[in-house]
């Protein structure tokens, strides 16, 4: 969901309850669009973080710690000389748009009062945080500045007077009394259909949030109570984050795909921007990666189909073989300069076969043909499924550096580029070939019985995890058949909690981490083996039990903390 006028109102509602009457204790401005104002009420300090981020924008309560620079900004001086001591006196939305305005009270160098506006609007690229002076609408500082040269319908700047942004000529849902959904229920009785053209009709709907008014508009009961009943999830709204379309989703209503729930809209978006963040870093840093792989990976995806088909033509070898045969035996009836002979195939019920010749050649000459031809299809199968077995295995090795980078840190992304290195994917400078390389250390975890738990990352961690520092008495568990992290139960009889608990992590660290009941192997360590040359985190095992369990990602963050 987009931080749509609808979600706006209900982080609005949220922070009105936790917020209103508390005191700006602190200020402080840890990047260049992001603000946080602690704020203190009912003896508990708020971290609120206000957001002009181009592409994370937004309002929230926030529990990620941030480091301060060192030398504050001058939008922060202003802030801290104007806010710090402020009392939050009223919050609201701008109708319903993306734009939510922080009233305070405080007390100028006079002692008299001075009622300020600190103002939000969350509108992608042009987000922005202003401070206003609310008694002369005259603006006070803005964290991004717009001259006139920008917009010449809004100035920005310090002493320009404030406008709020263009009104829309959509009409407030709020505030509808003419209830014109009801014609448009009519005259639209598609769901895709009428979401558009809600989003069109109404401010601030999103086109997800479209879609939930107009399945619910659809819903087998009085429309106003519907259309009621979808504004009154922004009072009491469903924090929880989904997967759609291999996408990371947030939304404030009821699904059953939910992935993850959360007490409050800030715990939600504190998880999803986080992933989020690091996701967009990882993609931004490990470009160049990602486009090996995927480029890679096409390669021998075709390779594969190119070989598969190959495959399927020596299937015709043994008619080759038989042709040969047949013309051995009936060499006495074949007639030289002849271009066919039709003779009895007595290895399917004497039925008539045709078999074409080669004018030019004699008969034995023919049926020696057909007998290097056959040879040299018998000895491509050998050859095919070779080249098959190892591109299968190329595929499954990409297909895992892949998934690795899909849930990669960025700290990560150097040790998956030496495996690339390595592996040949990608050429090293002199300097890396001199220097020794070091790798990072696997994830660590701890089960609820304080077991430890190791997670390998990339598959260079995966090999000397499994095979070099873990003790062969311990246990090892792998999603089976699937790529995934190699897991490490540091314990030689480890309780079945424990081993679920791994389990769910190795299935969470796999391609099959938006699955259900997914079967993961484990054995001991003592039962692996590397094949000689075989790809990096490739190993074979025998002895192993099976367990089904789904991953879950509130889990994986408890036995990590």
């Amino acid at each position: 969901m987009a931080f749509d006028g609808i979600f706006t109102r209900a982080m609005a509602n949220e922070l009105n309850e936790l917020l209103l009457g508390g005191r700006v204790m602190k200020i402080s401005q840890p990047y260049a669009n992001e603000v946080i104002l602690t704020i203190r009420q009912n003896r508990h300090n708020y971290p609120v973080l206000l957001s002009a981020h181009p592409n994370y924008a937004r309002v929230q309560v926030t529990e990620i710690p941030y480091t301060n620079p060192p030398v504050p900004t001058n939008f922060t001086m202003v802030l801290r000389k104007y806010l710090e001591g402020a009392k939050l006196v009223k919050l609201e939305q701008l109708n319903c748009d993306r734009v939510l305005n922080f009233y305070f009270m405080t007390r100028n160098e006079l002692g008299d009062r001075l009622p300020l506006i600190l103002s939000v609007e969350i509108m992608g690229r042009y987000s922005n945080i202003i401070l206003v002076e609310q008694e002369t609408n005259k603006i006070l500082d803005t964290v991004k500045h717009v001259g006139m040269d920008q917009n010449r319908y809004r100035t920005l700047l310090p002493g320009a007077t404030y406008k709020n942004p263009p009104a829309q000529t959509k009409r407030d849902p709020f505030s509808d009394q003419g209830k014109l959904y009801l014609e448009l229920v009519k005259d639209y009785p598609n769901r895709e259909v009428l979401a558009m053209q809600l989003v069109k009709t109404y401010q601030g709907l999103s086109r997800q949030s479209a879609l939930q008014l107009a399945k619910m508009l659809h819903e087998e009961r009085d429309l106003s109570t519907s259309f009621n009943a979808f504004l009154e999830q922004t009072k009491h709204p469903k924090a929880n984050i989904f997967t759609e379309k291999n996408k990371l989703v947030f939304d404030i209503f009821t699904h059953h795909t939910t992935q993850q729930e959360f007490a409050t809209l800030s715990e939600m978006l504190d998880s999803y921007y986080q992933e989020k963040a690091v996701r967009d870093r990882v993609f931004h840093q490990g470009a160049k990666l990602i486009h090996v792989v995927k480029k890679e990976l096409s390669k021998n995806q075709t390779k594969l189909k190119k070989l598969t088909k190959e495959l399927k033509n020596t299937d015709k070898a043994d008619d080759l073989r038989v042709k040969g045969e047949l013309l051995t035996t009936y060499l006495y009836q074949v007639k030289p300069n002849t271009t066919s002979v039709t003779l009895p195939n007595y290895y399917d019920g004497e039925k008539p076969v045709k078999i074409t010749l080669s004018p030019q050649l004699s008969p034995a000459q023919n049926s020696q043909k057909y007998f290097k031809k056959y040879q040299k299809l018998k000895n491509a199968v050998a050859h095919i499924e070779q080249q098959l077995a190892l591109t299968k295995a190329e595929i499954a090795y990409l297909e895992s550096v892949q998934m690795q980078l899909e849930l990669a840190q960025p700290s990560d992304l150097n040790d998956i580029e030496l495996e690339l290195q390595t592996a040949g994917y990608l050429t090293q400078t002199k300097q890396q070939k001199k220097r020794k390389p070091k790798l990072s250390k696997p994830e660590t975890f701890v089960a609820t019985d304080g077991t430890e738990i190791s997670v390998g990352k990339n598959n260079l961690q995966n090999d000397r995890l499994s095979l070099k520092t873990a003790q062969k008495n311990h246990y090892w568990l792998h999603v089976k058949d699937i790529p995934g992290s190699h897991v490490i139960v540091h314990s030689s009889q480890p309780t079945q909690e424990t081993l679920l608990q791994a389990a769910s992590l190795a299935a969470y660290y796999s391609k099959a981490r938006s699955s259900a009941n997914v079967p993961v192997d484990y054995v001991q360590v003592r039962h692996l083996r590397k094949p000689n040359g075989a790809k990096p985190g490739f190993v074979i095992y025998e002895g192993q039990k099976t367990l089904y369990v789904t991953p879950d990602k509130a889990l994986v963050a408890k036995l990590k903390n």
